[in-house]
């Protein structure tokens, strides 16, 4: 089954962990067959948000500039055999350490 790992960091969090941290746990789901895909998102105030009104009509404004707490930092997929699997590797995970988190969400698959 497929779950997304949406990772998140303490906006006011100093990263606690490095970028051999994150290039060792992309090898290790690489290896273990895991990772179908995964990204790092470029920072938020590169973030753009469209809004479409009741009438139709597009808006779009920078950010999202919503009061959090969190950032949504990147997200992987994973491909496991149930939650249990999923939850070991959002645990595994670097972004869920010193205040941040993982959000694991199984991606629904429709035949269409």
């Amino acid at each position: 089954m497929k779950y997304m790992l949406l990772i998140y960091a303490a906006s006011d969090q100093q990263a606690s962990c490095t970028v051999e941290d994150w290039i060792a746990y992309e090898k290790e789901m690489k290896d273990a067959g895991v990772l179908v895909s995964g990204h790092s998102l470029a920072d938020l105030v590169s973030a753009t948000t469209v809004q479409v009104g009741q009438d139709g009509r597009r808006t779009v404004t920078d950010g999202p500039f919503a009061e959090t707490r969190e950032v949504l930092g990147g997200y992987d997929v994973i491909d496991v055999p149930d939650l249990d699997a999923a939850l070991e590797w959002a645990a595994k995970c670097p972004g869920s350490r010193d205040g941040g988190a993982v959000v694991v969400r199984p991606i629904a698959e429709f035949d269409f």
